[in-house]
């Protein structure tokens, strides 16, 4: 493996922790470190995830949002460290790789179900319940003895 390839892995390897798992449908909210001048802040750009291209370090993904009416797209390369942080607000339910055709789309026609989750019961919650009749009915049995 050359000198750049393994420099590459190890920024990838680093960066991979933070990012989170998501797909094209996702709605998310990417906080971008902006600087103007000598100041820093951070902006939040929150959309529809349209498209990933997984590259390695070239990786990006495009985010489209609606503001005042007029369609605003970016482009955010994957393992920038511009990006401070990446959010999942919620899974949307897709059967493509590429949401392009939204761009023609407006109002209802442009809006993507959410993807059902899978209710898994909790562990002790499941067992407790099971204990907690049979517990009481001892109760009630030895107050009225």
């Amino acid at each position: 493996m050359d000198i750049i390839a393994q420099l590459n892995k190890e920024s990838m390897e680093a960066r991979n922790a933070s990012i989170p798992d998501f797909a094209a449908g996702d709605t998310l909210r990417v906080h971008v470190k902006v600087k103007e001048g000598d100041k820093s802040r951070v902006q939040v750009f929150e959309g529809l995830c349209i498209a990933r291209h997984n590259k390695n370090i070239g990786s990006s993904f495009t985010v489209r949002k609606i503001s005042f009416g007029e369609g605003v797209e970016r482009v955010f390369p994957l393992y920038s460290p511009v990006l401070e942080k990446i959010e999942v607000m919620r899974r949307g339910e897709v059967r493509r790789a590429k949401l392009y055709y939204l761009r023609g789309l407006t109002g209802k026609a442009a809006r993507i179900a959410e993807k059902a989750r899978k209710l898994v019961p909790a562990a002790g919650s499941a067992e407790s319940a099971k204990t907690a009749p049979a517990a009481e009915a001892d109760k009630a049995e030895s107050t009225n003895a």
